[in-house]
């Protein structure tokens, strides 16, 4: 059978859609099983994946239930009529215009929505509202590089394809740890890395990642030194006469200077050897076809937009660009954030990659849209709208399908501007966010499964997103949400669009326009799609029009520059710009964990998602857990002028000593106190207006307590204790705990935290040892349990999870497993849901050897693979006789 024609029978009843995480933009079969749920597999017929899905998107359909949903309006926190809310939204929109000028709202969007949504509201704002405040999440992750390729291409435009990292020589992979933020993109790499030996792996990151397992150099930089790295390869590019001086004298302006200012960066800011950085430049110059692919570590800085020019400068002065295997490539965080961009999403942008800033460009969109006014400039930034929230200035804000009081840098700050804002509209699959909780109207959106429109990847991609199931309740589009507000707002004949094709067509015919002005972004051979090929539209590449279709750009010049030819920038080196001193000693870098996405308001519902890791942690090095007095698996406070969060201690050497590392995932919702971006300054780039995510000042110190505690629960709770954090289990909920204060009586305690105070109570307690264990029964299954101890809770998590809702009451107050009943152990493999004692069994029993012979044996390792670097290390581990019993 041909590829095709696999293809096309693992497709058969299902739903050709994309993936709502990352920017891969994988392609997802969706097969509805009757019952509400969603059957899940990769598409082999889409480019970006070819049938490979990492572990967040092999669980959608673990994702879709509605126990949390938001199914109708509420005013006030009360349900509502849609009528009643949209008027009511008009209304204070339309008051504050009136009152205070444009100027006075503002949108706040996100990447995760559909470049239809992003369109509609774009349009709403900036043509007829008036004002550019209008900005997205997007701004948190990628908008040094938009900022970067603007400078030095004059257009966003990304020049590769993801069959570069096929054809590449040498990957270089910058600040981005791509085994676990794109898994389907780290196993091209590897799967080229197989096929081709020769090719050579660089990782440039302070920490050591599981994407360093792939690498043949490592290259642990100094926290935000990126720049001065390029600024180095470029003198030494210079140095060894690898300058293409056809290309730059024909395509390039700028180079002297920028050569100038690399020759007088200190490359010892990078803090590596002598003997790295000439490994490194050796194998860069020495290999034609190079890939730099960066990502959060280069664009969430200070100087984002600086540490992106420094690398597109080697490419230029190389013209490795734009040709099979070479060139540099931004990947992005989010399923859309590239559609954002093309529309138009961000406060300084246009449409079609139009320039908000450009008098003609700005009349040609009032013009193509027939619009009553026009932005004159950008707006505010996402940094400085709330800002203008907090001061005031902002009178009525929209916020949509995002969660900036968890998100955004010196979140505490954020979510009191929100709080006092006088009007805040949320729209949102649900109101149980931190955000959604500040409203004062909440409106129900469709989400993943139910949308209904296009996204674009990081490679310049477009496909369809399609809906699989019906809007649940009275759930609408964001597209319709909008236009419904434009309509009561006075321009209805102008937002009158009936489906997303329709919305799409406008799109591609102002693309047009776009392309007739000089533009890269260009799909107007789509002005005119039908509904029906819009419903079957394949994947593609832009741009699509009669002047270009699809492929790379810029291996023969043509940049989008007023004399054509490239812009290289002179770069000097800036570190970030949080001073460490004796009161906040330590250097924060935050991120992604493996299994999770942004605030887990989706990735929190699957439980093979939380099982890996389940609470929010500050990875430390054993010279800094022993200096601070920590202990592993105890809690430390990590504090500054922004914020506080408690975070579970995990000593590891991956960081260095001076430097931590905590995810950015959990919320109000999740945890007591794991707002990790709480501690975050609102340092931002001056070109970008992206914030330094990676290099806060925090202090740590031990957080005392009395006790800690594990529990598990049928039905979800709120513990009012010092410390928790929860995450689903397959029968449930389970619970880390921990209080300063040690209850005087563990059983009411224990039915009080679990709301069952006429509950059977079953306990093993031990006073003088501190020990205690309380099981709760209703009608003789177990409805609870709370394990309690002076140190950190020793017990089978995964085992007594299981037992919740069976009877089987001496099983689970034992806290592990007997030898009838066998313990996966924690889960390593999230695809497969495979346990770390499941695989250090199998390891042993059958004499296992390889990775690749674990994923025989147990199917371990042979989805996503992001957990190979774990199972390497169990290998290793076995091997050394010092695995876990």
């Amino acid at each position: 059978m041909s590829t095709g024609e696999e293809a096309q029978e693992s497709a058969a009843g299902a739903i050709r859609t994309t993936c709502p995480y990352c920017g891969v933009g994988c392609g997802v079969l969706a097969r509805p099983d009757g019952a509400g749920g969603l059957e899940i597999r990769g598409d082999k017929a889409h480019p970006a994946n070819a049938g490979r899905l990492c572990s967040k998107g092999s669980a959608l359909g673990e994702t879709v239930g509605l126990e949390d949903r938001l199914l109708a309006p509420q005013i006030g926190g009360q349900e509502a009529s849609w009528d009643a809310a949209l008027d009511l939204v008009a209304g204070k929109f339309r008051a504050a215009i009136a009152e205070h000028g444009p100027d006075a709202v503002a949108f706040y969007v996100s990447g995760q929505l559909l470049t239809e949504d992003y369109y509609v509201a774009n349009k709403l704002m900036k043509g007829f509202i008036g004002s550019g405040n209008i900005d997205t999440n997007s701004r948190l992750c990628m908008a040094s590089s938009v900022a970067g390729h603007r400078r030095a291409f004059g257009t966003d435009t990304v020049p590769g394809l993801y069959e570069d990292f096929e054809e590449a020589e040498v990957i270089v992979l910058v600040g981005s740890n791509l085994a676990w933020c794109h898994p389907v993109l780290y196993q091209r790499i590897a799967a080229a890395r197989s096929a081709n030996p020769d090719l050579r792996v660089v990782v440039v990151d302070p920490r050591r990642t599981a994407t360093c397992d792939l690498a043949d150099l490592h290259l642990a930089i100094a926290p935000g030194a990126d720049a001065a790295l390029f600024n180095g390869l470029l003198a030494e590019i210079a140095a060894q006469g690898a300058v293409n001086r056809d290309y730059v004298s024909a395509h390039v302006s700028g180079f002297d200077a920028a050569l100038e200012a690399a020759r007088a960066s200190d490359i010892a800011l990078t803090g590596l050897s002598a003997a790295e950085l000439a490994d490194f430049t050796r194998l860069w110059i020495s290999a034609e076809k190079v890939v730099t692919v960066y990502s959060q570590g280069v664009n969430q800085s200070s100087s984002g937009t600086d540490k992106v020019n420094a690398i597109l400068n080697c490419h230029l002065a190389t013209g490795r660009i734009g040709r099979p295997g070479m060139g540099p490539f931004s990947v992005t965080g989010q399923p859309n954030a590239m559609g954002g961009r093309e529309v138009g999403g961000l406060a300084n942008m246009l449409a079609c990659h139009l320039d908000i800033e450009n008098p003609d460009h700005r009349a040609a969109v009032q013009g193509f849209w027939a619009s009553p006014t026009m932005a004159p400039g950008p707006g505010l930034k996402a940094v400085d709208m709330f800002r203008a929230v907090e001061a005031g200035q902002i009178k009525a804000l929209w916020i949509i399908c995002t969660n900036p009081a968890v998100s955004m840098p010196e979140a505490d700050r954020v979510r009191a501007a929100i709080a006092g804002c006088d009007f805040v509209v949320v729209s949102d699959l649900t109101a149980q966010t931190d955000t959604a909780q500040l409203a004062h109207v909440v409106l129900p959106a469709t989400g993943w499964g139910e949308k209904d429109g296009t996204v674009t990847n990081s490679e310049r991609c477009i496909s369809r997103q399609r809906a699989a199931l019906p809007a649940p309740g009275q759930a609408r589009a964001d597209w319709q949400i909008l236009c419904d507000v434009a309509a009561r707002m006075g321009w209805g004949d102008q937002f009158s669009y009936k489906t997303p094709a329709e919305i799409f067509r406008e799109y591609a015919a102002l693309s047009g326009l776009a392309g007739i002005l000089g533009r890269d972004f260009d799909i107007s051979d789509f002005a005119t799609i039908s509904e029906e090929d819009y419903d079957t539209l394949a994947p593609f590449v832009w741009p699509q029009s009669g002047a270009k279709r699809g492929g790379r750009f810029f291996a023969e010049g043509h940049f989008y520059t007023s004399d054509r030819k490239a812009r290289m920038l002179a770069i000097t080196p800036r570190m970030p710009q949080s001073v460490l001193n004796a009161a906040t000693p330590f250097r924060l870098n935050t991120g992604r964990v493996r299994d999770h996405w942004h605030t887990m308001t989706r990735t929190a519902k699957s439980p093979r998602l939380s099982a890996h890791m389940g609470e929010p942690y500050l990875e430390i090095h054993p010279e800094d857990v022993a200096r601070l007095g920590l202990a592993p698996a105890h809690l430390a406070e990590v504090s500054n002028a922004h914020g506080r969060v408690i975070l579970r201690v995990l000593e590891s050497s991956r960081v260095p000593p001076g430097t931590v590392f905590a995810p950015m995932h959990w919320s109000a919702q999740t945890a007591a106190a794991g707002r990790v971006d709480a501690l975050v300054t609102a340092d931002v780039d001056p070109v970008s207006g992206q914030p330094e995510s990676k290099g806060a000042a925090v202090r740590i110190v031990p957080f005392e307590v009395g006790w800690f505690g594990f529990a598990v629960s049928v039905k979800d709770v709120y513990p009012g204790c010092d410390y928790w954090a929860k995450a689903r289990s397959k029968a449930g909920w389970r619970i880390e705990l921990a209080g300063r204060e040690t209850p005087g009586n563990w059983e009411a305690f224990a039915a009080d935290l679990f709301g069952l105070p006429g509950a059977t109570r079953i306990t093993m307690i031990d006073a003088a040892r501190g020990l205690a264990r309380v099981a709760l029964l209703q009608e003789g299954r177990v409805a609870a349990a709370l394990f309690v101890a002076c140190e950190p809770v020793a017990v089978s998590r995964g085992h007594v999870a299981a037992l919740i809702g069976a009877c089987d009451q001496p099983a689970l107050l034992a806290g592990r497993a007997g030898a009838d009943r066998p313990d996966p152990g924690a889960t390593i493999c999230a695809c497969f849901d495979v346990g770390v004692n499941t695989i250090l069994t199998a390891i042993a029993a059958q004499r296992l050897t390889s990775v690749e012979a674990i994923g025989e044996a147990l199917q371990a390792g042979t989805n996503c693979g992001s957990c190979r670097p774990e199972l390497a290390a169990l290998l290793a581990q076995a091997r050394s006789g010092l695995a876990a019993e």
